[in-house]
Formats: structure tokens, C-alpha cells, sequence
């Protein structure tokens, strides 16, 4: 087998990659730039190209520009930790086999570069970004994925169904589907079929001639017409009436439709993406949606998640959504307290991200300083989670920790209490196994006494401070758990993988676990 290549500035990045390939009997070269990478390649070619993007001098989108064009068999792998958008579409546009952002679990690369190993990809040339799709934002995992799923489509014709809840941006994935295909430059045409009353929904669609009902003094053309040659965005396609399901139907199938009171056919040459909050599935069971509607919008289905499923975004979209408000409204971007940023991130969301975007306008207009603390966020947000508190607190009573099981401190308790990190109490005792005092009670009166001890001496922001000593201690009992097994650790914790790894980069744990 040929060398696996890795460029990437970092050294340490390079040292995890050389290590795993090491263990795994792959041979590999490591540089530090693309230029080495180019001069490399006058004589040898490697079996797979892991790079990463933002690199002094040239980028490695600009290296896979190059290598594609020259040899467009080696299949890439593009590794950034800037997770965004336009990076994973640009990359996939260039040619990437695939994208993994930074920080990757290991196990995870040497899977991507195994199948490299074996399938060659080509794409496209890239393209510039578009204003639209800046707000479309995410690390998280699923929304790795959905920026993925673009950057795989943007080069396609194929129709498309967007489902998800209210307020997840099925709208901004639909128009960035399109400002990424070979029909960019033609018109991008969106209809909530919800909002228009069913008399009037016909004619929004196809159009209609003058005459053919009252009211109708002009000819005028339907949404059909005005998207010729772009897309056709059909937004919560669920509630279309029955008829009307019919007549979309044949034109997905024929490719012509009629307008109201028309007799010639008028061609439609539109790219259709649909989207749903419902289970168009569960209509279909009901009688309500048409089966074989659903089989021709469902030629690729697009999930986007809720809120609450990628709670490690909601700092990010905070401080975009923050910034926008205050340059639309006028002064300085206001900054959250790690203590409000912890409520916003325990809160569900039923709004997902335009609730997001609407608690940041009003802390904009609201919030009387440029620091914005608990006491400052909306009523509904800090009604939830007071509510939280409570429920917690009637759920797990202080006998909730079985009196003959030992459990382990973690370092936010030592301030209050003198227990040594990572000691082990018996709750049932006066003694724990270091010879100090037991904790009288249980680890939440033990973090509580903790928390009121750091309040007490001045401590700016505690709870920062407290939740990583607390994540520190749960990673690693849940790896001496699984015997360093991360993705059960992080099933354990009830983490995705990405977020355990991130979370152990975060806290210079990779050493240590």
C-alpha cells in the first residue's frame, strides 16, 4: 500500500494521526505545509490525502483544488476545527471523499482513511459562500451531518424533502441547497403552503388566465412559472389540500401542468424541495397525504435537528444572533455570564433556533448593561429553569445515594468540605479511605456547600469553574468504566462521541484518559 499523507501545522495533530496509522501497520509521510505536499508529489502520489484547511501560506482547500486537478484519483479528507457550512461544502465541491472536523475521534479517522484507502471521488470546482447560509451555523454532530448532506447534493438536480421542527432553518437549507447548484443563478421561489387559503393556493401555484373566476382581470403567472430553470421551495408541504396534491403530483411525474382556466400546457423546468414539521408518513397511514406524492418528494429525505440535540451550538448561535441584533439595533454586542449561558443551555427550546434568535433580541433591547446575567434573561427562560430546579430537587431527595455505596468527590467539593479530589466517601461513616471528615449528606449538598463557599470569597463566575472540575471527574470514571473505550464512555454519559472528544481536548485530558 502507498504512504497515507498528512498535512496539517499542528504537531500534535500529526503526532495522533502517525501514532494510530503506526499501530494500525499503515505507512505514512507528514508535513507541516501544502507547498512540501506539492514538491512531494512530482514524485509519488499518495493512497489517501488527510489535510488540514487553514494552514500558513496556502489552505488545504486550495491543495485539493490542485491535487483533483492533477490527480484526481487520490481521494482527500479534510480536516478543520473551523466547523462550518461553507467549509464542508466547499470542500465536498472541491473533491473532498469526506470532512472531519476537528476534534475527530481517532478510531473515527482511521475508519474514513480505510475507506478512502479503497474508493476514489471527484466533484466539482468550488464556489464562493453566500450571505444566506452565514447563518446556518454548528459543531454539533447532526449538524455535521446536514452540512455533509448540501455539500453531497449541490451538485444534483434531485429532489429534496426537508423535515423538522418549527424553527430549525429548513429555509435556510433549502436556499443553500440551491446557491450551491447549477442553478444558482435562476430565481429561488418559496411558498408556505400552510399560510395561503385553499381557493387561493391553485392559482398562487400554477398561475391563471384572465377571467377564469371573479376577480381575475389580468393573466397571471403561478409560482411554477416565476421559478423557471431554479427552485421551487414547497414549505410545510403536510398540509397541502388533497386536489392540490394531485396536480403537483403530475407535474413531478409529466413535467407540464396548466394554469387555472388554461388549456395549454406550460413546461416546468424547476427543482423542487419540499419541507415538514409533520410525519408525512403517519398522514399518509391517516388518509391525509398522498403516497405516491410522498415517494416522488422523498427522493432524499433531510432530518434537520432540534435545538435540544446540539446544546454544545447554542453558545455559537448566542454570539452570532447577539452580534446581529446589536448592529441592527445600534451599540455593542451584549456578553453572557457563564451562569446565563448555562441556563440558555438547559433550556429545550420548543422554538429551536428562531426562539434562539428572538431571546437575543429581546436581551438586546431588555437587558439593562452589556453583561447579561441570569436575573437578566427572558421570564420564560428563567421560569424553566427554576422549574428544572425544583423538579431535580423533588426527584432526587438527599437519600438518593445508597448508604452503603462509596462514591467518588470530584474537585469542586474540596473547598467547602477538605475532601481530597478523587477520594472515596463512605456516606454511611465518619471517615472516608484518605482519613479526612466524611461529607454529611449527599455530592449535591457536598457541590452546593462548594458553590456557597466560592460566592462567599469573591469568585467571579464559579459555576465555569465547577463544571469542569465535575466533567473532569464524570469523563474519567466513565473511562476507568469502560476501560478507555470512548464510544461506550460517551454512550454512558449519554454524550455524543464528538462532544466526549472535544470535551477531553477541552480540559487537557488526552494524556491522562
Amino acid at each position: 500500500m502507498k504512504n497515507v499523507w498528512i498535512v496539517d501545522d499542528d504537531r500534535s495533530i500529526r503526532w495522533v494521526l502517525e501514532k494510530a496509522l503506526s499501530r494500525e501497520g499503515l505507512p505514512w509521510r507528514s508535513f507541516e505545509n501544502a507547498i512540501d505536499v506539492q514538491n512531494a508529489l512530482e514524485n509519488e502520489t499518495p493512497a489517501v490525502l488527510v489535510s488540514d484547511v487553514r494552514m500558513p501560506g496556502e489552505s488545504g482547500l486550495s491543495l485539493l483544488k490542485k491535487i483533483k486537478a492533477a490527480h484526481p484519483q487520490v481521494p482527500v479528507i479534510v480536516m478543520t476545527a473551523f466547523s462550518d457550512l461553507d467549509t464542508a461544502v466547499q470542500a465536498f465541491q472541491g473533491g473532498a471523499f469526506e470532512y472531519l472536523p476537528k476534534p475527530f475521534d481517532v478510531e473515527q479517522a482511521l475508519d474514513l482513511i480505510r475507506r478512502a484507502a479503497a474508493v476514489t471521488e471527484t466533484a466539482p470546482s468550488s464556489e464562493e459562500r453566500t450571505a444566506g447560509e452565514r447563518e446556518m451555523l454548528g459543531k454539533a454532530a447532526a449538524m455535521q451531518d446536514v452540512f455533509r448532506a448540501i455539500g453531497r447534493l449541490s451538485q444534483s438536480h434531485v429532489t429534496v424533502l426537508i423535515t423538522g421542527e418549527s424553527g430549525t432553518g429548513k429555509e435556510l437549507v433549502a436556499r443553500a441547497l440551491h446557491e450551491h447548484s447549477p442553478r444558482k443563478g435562476k430565481p429561488f421561489i418559496a411558498i408556505n403552503t400552510a399560510a395561503i387559503p385553499k381557493d387561493l393556493l391553485e392559482s398562487e401555484l400554477f398561475g391563471h388566465e384572465r377571467g377564469s373566476f371573479t376577480g381575475a382581470a389580468a393573466t397571471r403567472q403561478g409560482r411554477f412559472q416565476q421559478a423557471e430553470g431554479g427552485t421551487l421551495f414547497l414549505d410545510e408541504i403536510g398540509d397541502m389540500p388533497a386536489d392540490l396534491q394531485v396536480r403537483l403530483l403530475r407535474v413531478l411525474q409529466d413535467g407540464e401542468y396548466y394554469r387555472v382556466g388554461g388549456q395549454a400546457p406550460m413546461k416546468s423546468n424547476v427543482r423542487i424541495i419540499a419541507a415538514t414539521h409533520q410525519n408525512l408518513d403517519e398522514r399518509v397511514r391517516q388518509g391525509m397525504f398522498r403516497e405516491d406524492l410522498l415517494h416522488r418528494l422523498n427522493v432524499v429525505r433531510l432530518r434537520l435537528p432540534p435545538l435540544r440535540e446540539r446544546r454544545e451550538d447554542v453558545p455559537l448561535l448566542m454570539k452570532h444572533f447577539l452580534s446581529k441584533s446589536a448592529q441592527t439595533l445600534g451599540g455593542e454586542a451584549k456578553v453572557l455570564t457563564a451562569a446565563a449561558m448555562q441556563v440558555l443551555q438547559n433550556f429545550s427550546f420548543p422554538g429551536n433556533v428562531r426562539q434562539l434568535e428572538n431571546i437575543c433580541h429581546w436581551i438586546t433591547v431588555m437587558a439593562p448593561g452589556s453583561q447579561v446575567d441570569v436575573a437578566d434573561l427572558p421570564p420564560e427562560v428563567r421560569g424553566a429553569a427554576a422549574g428544572s430546579t425544583t423538579a431535580e430537587a423533588v426527584a432526587a431527595p438527599a437519600t438518593a445515594v445508597p448508604q452503603d455505596r462509596p462514591a467518588t468527590v470530584p474537585a469542586v467539593m474540596t473547598e467547602a468540605t477538605g475532601v481530597t479530589p478523587g477520594a472515596t466517601v463512605a456516606f454511611n461513616g465518619n471517615h472516608h479511605a484518605s482519613g479526612s471528615p466524611a461529607v454529611s449528606g449527599d455530592w449535591q449538598q457536598a457541590l452546593a456547600a462548594a458553590l456557597a463557599a466560592a460566592i462567599q470569597h469573591g469568585e467571579q463566575a464559579p459555576g465555569e469553574r465547577l463544571t469542569r472540575e465535575f466533567e473532569t471527574t464524570m469523563i474519567r470514571s466513565a473511562l476507568t468504566q469502560t476501560k478507555g473505550r470512548r464510544i461506550e464512555a460517551s454512550e454512558w454519559l449519554g454524550w455524543g462521541r464528538n462532544t466526549l472528544t472535544r470535551k477531553i481536548h477541552e480540559y487537557g485530558l488526552d494524556d491522562d484518559v
